[in-house]
């Protein structure tokens, strides 16, 4: 036996959980891929165990030994979004570079769709990355024993601080609301209006830090400045022009994201304004699109390929060693200055 071979640590079996968890192997067989003919609170005990000693089915001891042999999942909540191809390039790219197979699923944002993604990669792949909107979809990814890293971890403040000990790479949206809010108001922009996503009466993360940024810069936050809609460019033009009816006397707005704005862009146009002579428009996420439309999109670029790249590496460090201190990766956006902002209208 050579000093490496003796340094390994013996890998934890079924065997080892069925002791230590005073049950059948069979029971710990049920528990681990999810048969449904355990008791549910029986199946979360086992699972705790597992994770605790750190078992991995001998798929993932089979992947950390053969490197080109590893899938890594990758989920979505949609493909019609340009942002989330872009994201996912940086997945594709940071996992080629490992030899990594890569599996996608699409969630379509639902619960349903979220736990199935997870239960579905459970016995597919052998550690994932994505994203995660509902608390029950993170604890079944725990609960799966894959390592597995969030892309955007707003889900987590809505968990037990032991459940939210996750992977995550996020994008510091607060910085890029206040990057555009300077912007608009060095231009002499006050009346700056704000087209939400989600079509609720509770803002999103992005409607938060506008509201937050605005009163810091001393800007109005009438309720006839705000407008939600659908996340698509069809729900922009609808609520930017239910905003210009309210407030006929905006000089700007921050979107949602591109293609809200874009949305918002055709609304402004549709009623024989130009942009930005009458009304400025800015995009957040950066799409590449941003650049190619008339006029070009000012907006919040976010380096996709980053957040894609970065959530790989916090899924093989899991993979490597599933004691890893999850870690937490920040990245900023950066305001990209293009013809659809200029100064404010006298």
């Amino acid at each position: 036996m050579n000093e490496r071979t003796a340094a390994r640590p013996k890998r934890v079996t079924i065997d080892d959980l069925a002791t230590a968890a005073g049950v059948s192997r069979q029971t710990v067989s049920r528990a681990i891929n999810d048969k449904g003919e355990i008791d549910p609170s029986t199946r979360r005990r086992i699972l705790d165990i597992a994770r605790s000693l750190g078992y991995r089915p001998n798929r993932f001891a089979r992947a950390m030994v053969h490197q080109d042999e590893v899938t890594l999942g990758l989920l979505v909540p949609n493909i019609v979004n340009p942002y989330f191809p872009e994201v996912a390039d940086g997945v594709l790219e940071a996992a080629s570079a490992l030899g990594w197979h890569v599996v996608m699923h699409r969630t379509r944002a639902t619960l349903d769709g979220e736990l199935g993604a997870v239960k579905l990669m459970a016995r597919q792949v052998d550690a994932f990355v994505g994203y995660l909107g509902h608390p029950e979809a993170v604890r079944e990814a725990r609960d799966s024993g894959l390592p597995f890293a969030l892309l955007d971890g707003e889900v987590l403040d809505a968990l037990a601080p032991e459940e939210a000990a996750v992977g995550r790479v996020e994008v510091d949206l607060e910085s890029g609301v206040r990057q555009a809010l300077a912007h608009l108001v060095q231009l002499g922009h006050r009346r700056i209006g704000l087209i939400d996503a989600g079509g609720t009466a509770q803002p999103s993360p992005r409607g938060r830090h506008f509201d937050h940024c605005a009163r810091e810069f001393g800007l109005s936050l009438g309720p006839g400045l705000r407008r939600s809609g659908r996340n698509s460019v069809e729900g922009g033009q609808r609520a930017m022009g239910e905003l210009l009816d309210e407030n006929p006397g905006v000089t700007a707005v921050l979107a949602y994201n591109d293609l809200v704005a874009l949305g918002a862009v055709r609304a402004v146009r549709g009623r024989g304004l130009r942009v930005p002579e009458h009304c400025s428009v800015v995009g957040f996420d950066g799409l590449s699109v941003a650049a190619l439309v008339d006029p070009p999109l000012t907006t919040l670029h976010i380096d996709k390929q980053r957040l894609g790249a970065e959530s790989v590496r916090l899924a093989a460090a899991a993979l490597a060693d599933p004691g890893v201190v999850p870690e937490r990766v920040v990245v900023r956006p950066e305001l990209v200055v293009r013809e659809s902002t200029g100064a404010a209208a006298v």
